[in-house]
């Protein structure tokens, strides 16, 4: 552990570089009210930088925070700023619009929380394992592209274009539509998601000659459904803020930015309200010098659903953290109404 004076200092080293991205000196430290001489404060920042909080740049006598120097921050010295008051009315401003399904409350949420920051925002809404399926379309959009659409009773619609197979016709799919309402319909997604292995096979086979393809596509578009779906918005921002900005590294990033699947599992930890990652604690090597700010929201019977910020390590953790307090809050609220609009329609 530190002393108080050396934590003074580290939390106004990076609250400085946070603020001007400068390497900070004993002379700013004693402007911003470290009490000592500057040779005492220069002992003190060497002593930081012994125990890895600090780094001393080439070009100057002052120091910048280090990744450690960031988690030894926000585990022991953060104090969450005050939301002002023109955060909160957007927000809440924000949220009081009328949506008309869960995915555009979450959409929402990361676009507005990307653009109030200037940083990558993921939403992934609650976990809904133990929804059913009220409603299966497919509609032709020419003479080989059809879009499905999946209604399921918690308000989530998912839909797909994909091609049929060429040994299947349009007037086919009115076949199919009927075979899924018949045997499928107000049965739990998990029954759906089994018996689309089991006994849907050979019920198709009644009615085809051959059901190649057919399958594949009632198995994507399901496994579709089950998956977590991860909203991000201002991808490309994190290109602002990486130190490597060569080729190789933009494309890995752009690449990684465009994988739904890499981005949920991010996600991976859901404990506790707020989360704070930093570096490698990401998990991912392209963010080694980035932080994520997760933050977890609970909806009563409707299960965990989770927002995060990804910008660059020495972001201002103390305005982010309670920015991000703010958004799962009323996010958790905007959710909550809606699903009990859903129950009220559901019961009449």
């Amino acid at each position: 552990m530190l002393t108080k004076r050396q934590e003074d200092i580290l939390r106004l080293i990076i609250q400085n570089y946070t603020s001007d991205e400068q390497p900070v000196g004993s002379k700013t430290l004693m402007e911003s009210g470290i009490e000592a001489s500057s040779a005492t404060i220069r002992n003190e920042m060497k002593t930081l930088e012994t125990k890895g909080l600090v780094l001393k740049t080439h070009s100057s006598s002052g120091r910048v925070p280090s990744l450690n120097g960031y988690r030894y921050y926000v585990d022991h010295l953060l104090v969450p700023n005050t939301v002002s008051t023109e955060e909160i009315v957007t927000v809440k401003h924000a949220f009081a619009k009328e949506f008309h399904e869960i995915n555009e409350i979450i959409r929402q949420s990361a676009a507005l929380l990307s653009q109030m920051t200037n940083y990558t925002a993921l939403a992934l809404g609650p976990e809904m394992s133990d929804r059913k399926l009220t409603g299966f379309r497919m509609i032709p959009l020419n003479q080989r592209q059809v879009v499905t659409i999946i209604v399921t009773d918690k308000g989530n619609v998912q839909s797909s274009v994909f091609t049929i197979p060429s040994t299947m016709k349009l007037h086919d799919l009115e076949t199919i539509a009927s075979i899924v309402n018949d045997r499928l319909l107000n049965e739990s997604l998990l029954t759906v998601y089994h018996r689309l292995r089991t006994e849907i096979p050979m019920i198709m086979n009644r009615y085809f000659q051959s059901t190649e393809g057919i399958l594949d596509v009632f198995e994507h578009l399901l496994s579709q459904a089950f998956e977590d779906k991860v909203f991000v918005s201002g991808r490309m921002n994190v290109l602002n803020f990486e130190a490597d900005q060569s080729g190789t590294n933009v494309k890995q990033l752009y690449d990684f930015m465009k994988d739904s699947e890499a981005l949920g599992q991010l996600f991976a930890s859901r404990n506790g309200s707020i989360q704070v990652k930093i570096g490698k604690e990401i998990g991912v090597d392209l963010f080694e010098n980035m932080s994520m700010i997760q933050a977890n929201y609970e909806i009563e019977n409707h299960g965990l659903g989770t927002i995060a910020l990804l910008g660059p390590a020495n972001m201002p953790y103390a305005q982010m953290y309670s920015l991000m307090n703010l958004f799962k809050d009323e996010l958790a609220m905007t959710l909550a109404d809606y699903y009990k609009g859903l129950d009220h329609v559901y019961h009449l």
